[in-house]
C-alpha cells in the first residue's frame, strides 16, 4: 500500500505520519500509532472496545505463529474493512475508531 493511498484513507483525522517497522509500515497520528501496514493488509489499531466493532464488519486479527512453535499469538490490530476503500465516510468512520483506540492505549 502506497503512503498517498494510506494519508487518504487516514485524512480524517489529520496528518499521519508514516515510519517503517515489522518490515512494513506504522502509521501515527499526533505521535499515537493507529495502524500499520503488514504484509500488504492496512490493519486498524484496536482492543476491547473497537475489536469487536471491527469484527462485526468483517475485520480479521492480526495473527501469526509464534517461531518454533504450534501456538499461535494475537496482535491488537484488525484489517480495515474494505467498504472504507470505496467510501470516504467509511474510511473517516475507521480511522477515528483507530485513533481513538490509539489514545486509549498512551
Amino acid at each position: 500500500m502506497d503512503n498517498e493511498t494510506i494519508e487518504e484513507l487516514f485524512q480524517s483525522v489529520g496528518k499521519v505520519a508514516i515510519r517503517r517497522m515489522f518490515g512494513g509500515k506504522g502509521i501515527y497520528c499526533d505521535g499515537v500509532i493507529i495502524a500499520l501496514v503488514v504484509s500488504g493488509d492496512l490493519m486498524l489499531k484496536g482492543d476491547a472496545q473497537s475489536g469487536p466493532l471491527y469484527e462485526e464488519a468483517g475485520g480479521r486479527r492480526w495473527t501469526y505463529r509464534r517461531a518454533n512453535s504450534d501456538k499461535t499469538a494475537s496482535m491488537p490490530y484488525w484489517t480495515i474493512p474494505e467498504a472504507a476503500f470505496d467510501d470516504p465516510d467509511e474510511a473517516a468512520r475507521w480511522a477515528r475508531i483507530a485513533y481513538e483506540t490509539g489514545l486509549r492505549a498512551n
